[in-house]
């Protein structure tokens, strides 16, 4: 079993950071890979982006269940269309306990690098497709703070001033 690594939560400035692409995939990036599958595992969550565990690469796992074995590692995902919009209710493992209403594009068309090193393109307009949005956002340094409407930063203010105070801890 490869090891847990931990989760960067709000306000770490490494969250708002833009990733670098990965150059090639090495048995370093396999091993982290792995390393990350697990972490989202026990996290209990549907996406991990690499910044959220402090590895600046363009890299994400996505899954449209959260079960195992129904992960999709995205390396350098690029965007080529988004089509119709949807508003509904997204958490994030780097903002434990909050959670909030997010518009996002219903569906995606994706080009991405797979973990053996080829170039794919899917489409999706399903959880999966709202899924690569989200590590999309990470991985360009948007959290999903600055998505949420001042209402939901209202209901969420108790949680977010929490993990503002334990990440001062941190950095004192």
């Amino acid at each position: 079993m490869a090891d847990l690594l931990p989760i960067l939560t709000y306000p770490d400035r490494f969250l708002r950071r833009t990733a670098d692409p990965v150059e090639a995939v090495t048995p370093q990036v396999r091993a982290k890979v792995e390393s990350m599958i697990e972490t989202m595992h026990a996290a209990r969550g549907i996406g991990l982006a690499a910044t959220q565990v402090g590895w600046n690469a363009r890299l994400a796992i996505v899954s449209g269940t959260g079960d195992r074995d129904d992960e999709l590692v995205i390396i350098n995902p690029e965007i080529l269309d988004l089509w119709g919009s949807e508003a509904l209710e997204e958490g994030c493992l780097s903002f434990p306990g909050v959670n909030a209403v997010i518009t996002r594009p219903v569906g995606v068309h994706l080009r991405y690098t797979d973990l053996d090193g080829n170039v794919q393109e899917m489409e999706d307009d399903e959880m999966l497709g709202r899924c690569i949005l989200h590590e999309f956002d990470h991985l360009n340094g948007i959290t999903f703070l600055s998505k949420m409407s001042p209402a939901d930063k209202m209901v969420n203010r108790r949680a977010l001033k929490a993990l503002e105070e334990r990440g001062d801890r941190r950095s004192a």
